[in-house]
């Protein structure tokens, strides 16, 4: 069983980018990339690549030019009920201005690669640089740094220089939903199926630490760490479909996520949003659905 990853460090569309593509050719629905391509791209101008993974490991060995991005450059807890949630999007004048500090502009071609199998962690990377407007110009490392270092790619240990970034672009706040928006799925209407990220034992099991016991109600369990191979890439897009549809999701839907703190969520929506479905976040997660004392079903004693 693969970890959770929720207080460390942190920061696929079938369609491979090709080899000959330039950044100006990048469409939104390019969310993944080969280590071929990367490589043939290491030189351009306006790329950016960011490492999601151990601080230590990257100290040793990362993909030339790849900057650290870790938990804390992406985090805004604002807090609800005058209470913090572990992890939480900033507001878009903060995330701006911490995206620039990583050297990202509205021009960047972002990269995010995933090392030591941060799966959510990386996807809650790209979920940030949708949410402020960028993403349509990034990408995920299809295999992460293992399929990197697998196709005979070289790494360093050298630490880039990064000069500040200018990002214009405007947020994208219909990305994120709360408690209420997820109360008022329970009364039907539209095409909205709300599905739970988190491994099964958590779903059904009883209640652990501060999370309270079972599941959002109307909920579907599809978990995080089920869509991507051994290989470290994501699914083919088949094999997606049916995961999807086996836990009601029908072509059109829209797909709203939550997981225990809004990280390994995202891993569902990113999966979702390589199938062609619109996808909304409940930020907050059982986290906020707990402090609220919302209700629960389906809990195991």
């Amino acid at each position: 069983m693969r970890p959770l990853l929720l207080s460390i460090p942190f920061v696929v569309m079938m369609g491979l980018a090709a080899a000959d593509q330039s950044a100006a050719q990048i469409k939104g629905t390019d969310l993944l990339v080969t280590p071929a391509w990367l490589n043939g791209h290491l030189k351009d101008p306006d790329l950016v690549i960011l490492h999601v993974g151990e601080r230590p490991r990257y100290a040793e060995a990362h993909i030339a030019g790849a900057r650290f991005v870790e938990l804390s450059a992406v985090d805004g807890t604002r807090g609800a009920q005058g209470e913090h949630l572990v992890l939480e999007m900033p507001e878009p004048a903060d995330l701006r201005t911490r995206l620039e500090q990583l050297g990202i502009s509205d021009d960047s071609r972002i990269v995010v690669v995933q090392a030591q199998e941060y799966f959510s962690p990386s996807t809650r990377v790209m979920f940030t640089l949708r949410y402020a407007g960028l993403g349509n110009r990034v990408s995920w490392l299809d295999g992460g740094l293992a399929g990197w270092t697998d196709a005979g790619f070289p790494v360093t240990a050298q630490v880039p220089e990064v000069k500040p970034g200018r990002i214009t672009k405007a947020a994208d706040p219909s990305l994120i939903v709360d408690h209420a928006f997820v109360q008022g799925l329970s009364k039907g209407g539209g095409r909205v199926r709300l599905i739970d990220a988190r491994e099964p034992m958590f779903f059904e099991g009883p209640s652990h630490g501060t999370m309270k016991a079972g599941h959002i109600p109307g909920a579907a369990n599809l978990p995080f760490n089920s869509l991507a191979g051994d290989d470290q890439k994501l699914l083919p897009k088949a094999e997606l479909e049916r995961r999807f549809r086996a836990a009601g999701v029908e072509p059109g839907d829209t797909v709203v996520a939550y997981c225990h703190f809004g990280q390994q969520a995202t891993m569902v929506l990113f999966a979702a949003t390589v199938l062609g479905h619109p996808v909304k976040l409940y930020d907050g997660s059982m986290d906020d659905w707990g402090k609220r004392k919302l209700p629960t079903e389906g809990a195991k004693p």
